[in-house]
């Protein structure tokens, strides 16, 4: 039932939003000519002038970008991803011109003149123009996807995630990339996508490449491979462009029922730094600096109170402070800090401040005066 949500929100976030698309003309000193490219900006752009934000490169944008801008759209509506600037690069008609490759399998004629416009002129523009963090995906299909990988063959990568959904390998690719990815020193993210309904010949390759890949012992390569049943070269499609992304971003998803229950309730695990390391994470990996959510707080404090971990709340209160400055949040938890390590007038007055302060999730003033109360009451202080 997820899938078949998402699958029907990459079709339709993509038309509820299509006045945001920017359509430009980029002229290619590269290519020597113009090209057409789709731009779709994160609903926050505007409206936050000093946030960066990673960018997606999708190639067949003629047909390959919408679904890929909704999806991304969607998720990052419900913060499972970043927000993205999103371009699509159209190739309807040309896009055996912008892939080819000699006998040797590496770009050539109008396929390596397209390889340096992506790499030195696209980028160049988006990064000129607009609000760029240095986490840049590329996307693409059959062709396309094939091609991307070209750019794993450098000795610094220009992408960090690479999403092949059927990619249509030349000779020799799937060595080449087997030894670039066995010996990268840069992190990356490695999606490869086929069905058993994909067409037979491209589908016996990828099989293949996958039982290369998945023997790669090197802990800088994150590497997903799907193959999803009765799905064919198209179809296959509405199904990789969701698990590419959950995948890419699974460390920047909120803290998660299997998270809580796995990582945060084992007593050999400090939640709060547990917490603050999440987050570090998700500000070197992808390039955002990303606020420390409510939910997050919330469900490391209650593994807290499960495990009675209570000087663990010392530490959670600061970053409360400072990611929640003026509201009840960090006197919340310093409050239940010094009540539960033997202050409790301390305790008492640390509520009792709460008055006046930003309510924020149950936390409230009845409720911070109420636990006053409560202490005052069983202690009898004035």
């Amino acid at each position: 039932m997820k899938r078949l949500l998402l699958m029907v929100m990459a079709l339709l976030v993509p038309l509820c939003y299509y006045g945001q698309v920017k359509y430009e003309q980029i002229s290619s000193e590269k290519l020597g000519e113009t090209r057409q490219i789709k731009i779709k900006l994160p609903r926050s752009y505007e409206d936050k002038p000093d946030k960066v934000y990673p960018v997606m490169i999708v190639l067949d944008g003629d047909y390959l970008f919408e679904p890929i801008a909704g999806m991304v759209d969607y998720y990052s509506y419900w913060e499972e991803i970043p927000e993205m600037i999103v371009v699509g690069v159209n190739q309807d008609g040309i896009r055996m011109e912008d892939t080819s490759y000699d006998e040797r399998s590496l770009p050539t004629a109008k396929g390596a003149k397209f390889f340096e416009f992506l790499g030195m002129e696209l980028m160049a523009k988006m990064d000129e123009k607009f609000r760029t963090s240095n986490f840049r995906i590329i996307a693409g299909h059959d062709f396309t996807s094939n091609f991307i990988n070209y750019y794993l063959l450098k000795e610094q990568p220009l992408f960090s995630a690479y999403i092949n959904i059927s990619p249509d390998l030349a000779a020799e690719m799937d060595a080449r990339l087997t030894r670039s990815l066995t010996n990268s020193e840069k992190k990356i993210w490695y999606y490869l996508a086929t069905g058993s309904e994909d067409i037979p010949d491209l589908k016996k390759n990828i099989l293949s490449f996958d039982n290369q890949l998945k023997k790669i012992d090197n802990k800088a390569l994150h590497y997903k491979f799907d193959n999803f049943e009765n799905e064919t070269h198209y179809s296959l499609v509405g199904k990789a462009i969701p698990s590419a992304i959950e995948y890419i971003f699974e460390n920047y998803r909120p803290i998660s029922q299997k998270d809580f229950n796995e990582v945060l309730l084992q007593t050999s695990i400090s939640p709060s730094k547990y917490l603050s390391d999440k987050y570090e994470s998700i500000n070197e990996l992808y390039g955002v600096k990303k606020k420390i959510r409510l939910n997050d707080f919330l469900a490391v404090y209650q593994a807290i109170e499960k495990t009675r971990n209570w000087e663990e709340l010392k530490p959670l209160y600061k970053m409360a402070y400072d990611n929640f400055p003026g509201t009840m949040l960090g006197t919340f938890f310093e409050a239940r800090y010094e009540e539960e390590t033997g202050n409790p007038k301390k305790a008492m007055r640390i509520y009792q401040n709460a008055y006046g302060q930003e309510k924020i999730a149950f936390i409230n003033t009845d409720f911070m005066l109420g636990k006053a109360e409560a202490i005052k009451k069983d202690f009898g202080y004035n």
